[in-house]
């Protein structure tokens, strides 16, 4: 079973990969636009990102909400050398397909504790993503078959919730809902971009894939919820009021206030 500390991104043993290999498009998330292939100006020599502590006031906060759930680090160290001293092209292209792959396994080693029959999905995806060649997987297949048995173990913890609490790919986006009971809700891919969620209960709500940009989850309770991952943490607003489950870490730009 993979560990999920390799599952996390660790940059100082990566070759600033995402730095190079996505494109940014200019707007609220990038303060420039850069093709992919292409190092970010900001990227120092020793593959560090020389305003990682600026990045949301310089106008990168796109960087800020981006988890490679450990691919980055796992390419680099495989291929050896850096897109320095060698064609970068194949590290390039690897690194979305092992990314979605990594993702996977983060959501299968959670729901691992709720369902333990998950074992042999797990040693299947981990075994497609030490693949050689990772651009013949199919990671759509691969998402499909986790995607059902992710579904099978939401319903499983959750159990039958009213028809107020189905809010699966629901727009949300604004939505005043400050002290609402959120327990067990189903809110997968739901637009919660903005939403007022202050004191919300989202006690193993299923999160998975919800939009949580700018939602401000001040004094929300965030303990057992489903699938949620640091990137959905970093991208919404909180601060020490904020509970958060214990394998997650608290933004370091929350503040008392929020940010």
């Amino acid at each position: 079973m993979p560990n999920r500390t390799d599952l996390q991104a660790d940059c100082g043993s990566c070759f600033g990969l995402c730095c190079v290999a996505l494109t940014f498009a200019r707007s609220a998330d990038f303060a420039i636009d850069k093709p992919a292939g292409e190092a970010c100006p900001n990227l120092a020599d020793d593959f560090r990102c020389t305003i990682h502590t600026k990045l949301r006031s310089k106008g990168f906060p796109g960087c800020t909400v981006y988890d490679c759930f450990g691919a980055g680090q796992e390419i680099s160290r495989r291929a050896g050398k850096s897109w320095r001293e060698q064609p970068g092209a194949d590290m390039f292209a690897a690194l979305p397909i092992l990314r979605q792959l990594h993702e996977l396994l983060w959501y299968l080693t959670e729901a691992l504790e709720h369902n333990k029959n998950l074992q042999p999905a797990i040693d299947r995806v981990e075994s497609v993503s030490r693949t050689a060649d990772l651009m013949t997987v199919d990671v759509a297949a691969e998402r499909a078959v986790v995607n059902e048995l992710l579904l099978e173990t939401s319903r499983l913890v959750r159990g039958k919730q009213p028809k107020k609490k189905e809010r699966r790919g629901a727009d949300l986006i604004g939505a005043r809902l400050r002290g609402a009971d959120l327990a067990k809700a189903n809110l997968r891919g739901a637009y919660l971009i903005g939403a007022d969620l202050r004191g919300a209960d989202l006690r193993q709500a299923d999160l998975i894939g919800a939009d949580l940009r700018d939602a401000d989850v001040r004094g929300a309770d965030l303990t057992g919820a489903l699938f949620l991952t640091q990137s959905q943490l970093n991208a919404a607003r909180g601060d020490h009021t904020t509970r958060i489950p214990a394998s997650l870490t608290r933004p370091s730009h929350w503040t008392a206030t929020g940010w």
